[in-house]
């Protein structure tokens, strides 16, 4: 990939489970103009199975590879995207390598407290890594201190979203982006 800086790159957001990627991302999409892509979503497109399900049947290291190839799709697309990047799919140094090389990658940041609220309060969600934890504070806390150094080395920028509404965490990701993108 050449690096064409007239052409604006994807918006990348990445963080732990209750960051606010998702929701974060459908709203700054709406704010750029641009398609919204969830790399969760891929890959249950892609596999016509839940993560949930893709943990349980085949486990984590089968879905980190799904998820790699769903990274990898997303980062190839030639129209600028706001992508929403798995919590984990930071750990893989490649997908790090490519987040980086084809966007402005942003990492959404809060208190492990803050998040396990937000995550147990969101019923609909599969969560594979909190699954039968009683204590999801205690596990946010454990992936963030696992995965923070992934985290620095991938982002460009932190935004953090604890006491924010999702339409001014967007509105914060956007002016950042707009500022580092030129």
């Amino acid at each position: 990939m050449t690096d064409d800086s007239s052409t604006p790159k994807h918006l990348v957001l990445v963080g732990l489970m209750g960051a606010g990627k998702t929701a974060v991302g459908e709203c700054c999409a709406e704010l750029l103009g641009r398609a919204f892509l969830d790399t969760d979503q891929l890959v249950e497109a892609n596999t016509r199975m839940g993560v949930a399900d893709i943990f349980e049947h085949h486990g984590e290291q089968q879905f980190r590879i799904l998820e790699r190839d769903a990274v990898a799709d997303a980062c190839a697309s030639p129209v600028p995207l706001v992508i929403a990047c798995g919590g984990g799919a930071v750990l893989d140094a490649e997908n790090r390598r490519r987040l980086r090389a084809s966007g402005v990658v942003v990492w959404l940041q809060a208190p492990p407290a803050v998040l396990s609220a937000r995550v147990t309060a969101d019923a609909s969600a599969d969560r594979p890594l909190l699954a039968g934890s009683a204590a999801a504070t205690t596990t946010l806390e454990r992936l963030r201190a696992q995965r923070e150094p992934a985290y620095v080395a991938a982002a460009h920028l932190s935004v953090d979203t604890e006491g924010q509404t999702v339409d001014d965490v967007a509105a914060r990701v956007v002016e950042e982006y707009r500022a580092w993108n030129g």
